[in-house]
């Protein structure tokens, strides 16, 4: 595997849109007991759920370690199921794994970001980082792909969305948060963000969910569906914490236009609950000095946005919440071509995420 030392803009490559055909999707198997209860036992069947859902489209692969290897194998039984071992310090594949690029000559690269475990000991969610900083040049090793390394330049894949074709979405809460790069502009963000994905565009939401730990990422708040269109989390109730954030990405969409000139087309998707963690699920959870702390007091960021889109499909959480139905009925009518599966969200929730954040899509070549 070779370390780049351009950009992948500068090379011809460029991120696709997630609905474009994937040669397989990532995953990180957990078990850090700081962060999933139980030692995270009832987080490994959430996530096998998610990989067995996944596999009905596309092949995936998940990550292991040595010790759990084993246990992973077994569970993960499937012919369309591939079982890696790799050291990482938790499970979040969507940030610390890479993100790919593609050309239009059948190559396909990634961008090895550097990780700091969302703020690192600017209210960071755990430390150390530094496997969890490996794992997507391990990923990239693997896959035999060219990787491009942004060495002190801060970045989560969680934290954007493109259309593939020219405009990202992202939210000033978390890129221009002072323990992500403090020492850049936003200008300066920009212009990474433009050489590292080929965008032209960047479209910048004020916050994301209201309490989400990663200082609100975007794909846990609003998600492209298809060129020109996006999904918002959205609630009417003004006592609700989040109204106010809703109410402001809305007025940035709406007078936002893309790389191509569109004015966005922006779909409501309901905020579940509220949702909080049992006494029983957070005593769980051992503690650990300077891990996030988990409180049944303190309201849990759930979110429908929080899906991937496979080939031919969507997978989503699903939270035993009135607002289950409605949200599988929305994402039927937008993606009419696809088949939409919901599967239990909840342990991964309680972990400070959901089905986005614990996979990575490889985007198959393309020839032009």
């Amino acid at each position: 595997m070779s370390t780049v030392n351009s950009t992948p803009r500068a090379d011809g490559f460029y991120m696709p849109a997630e609905w474009a055909q994937h040669s397989q999707t990532w995953m990180v198997w957990p078990e850090r007991p700081d962060n999933w209860r139980l030692g995270g036992k009832p987080a490994q069947s959430a996530f096998t759920a998610v990989a067995k859902a996944i596999a009905e489209f596309e092949p995936v692969t998940v990550c292991v370690s040595a010790g759990q290897y084993e246990n992973a194998r077994a569970r993960l039984d499937l012919a369309n199921i591939r079982v890696v071992e790799i050291s990482t310090d938790d499970a979040w594949v969507r940030d610390t794994g890479p993100t790919f690029v593609i050309n239009g000559q059948g190559a396909v690269r990634g961008v090895d970001w550097t990780f700091n475990a969302w703020g690192g000991f600017d209210g960071g969610l755990y430390a150390p980082w530094q496997r969890d900083d490996q794992v997507a040049r391990k990923i990239l090793e693997i896959e035999g792909c060219p990787r491009y390394r942004t060495e002190a330049f801060v970045l989560e894949g969680g934290s954007f969305h493109v259309d593939g074709e020219g405009t990202l979405i992202t939210t000033e809460e978390c890129l221009l948060n002072r323990n992500r790069n403090p020492e850049l502009s936003r200008a300066q963000i920009e212009s990474m963000l433009r050489e590292h994905l080929s965008i032209d565009s960047v479209i910048w939401l004020p916050d994301g969910l209201f309490n989400d730990e990663t200082d609100g990422h975007v794909d846990n708040f609003c998600c492209y569906v298809r060129p020109g269109e996006v999904l918002l989390a959205w609630t009417d109730d003004v006592n609700n914490p989040n109204y106010p954030r809703c109410q402001a990405a809305m007025a940035v969409l709406t007078n936002s236009r893309d790389a191509k000139g569109r004015q966005l087309i922006v779909h409501k998707m309901p905020i579940p609950g509220p949702l909080h963690a049992s006494d029983e699920e957070c005593a769980g959870v051992d503690l650990s000095a300077g891990s996030q702390e988990r409180d049944p007091s303190i309201r849990l960021a759930g979110s429908y946005v929080n899906f991937l889109i496979v080939n031919g499909g969507i997978i989503a959480p699903k939270f035993d919440d009135p607002m289950d139905a409605e949200a599988e009925a929305i994402l039927q009518r937008l993606f009419p071509e696809h088949r939409v599966v919901m599967v239990p969200g909840r342990e991964i929730l309680l972990g400070g995420g959901n089905i986005h954040c614990i996979t990575q899509q490889q985007p198959a070549p393309q020839q032009r």
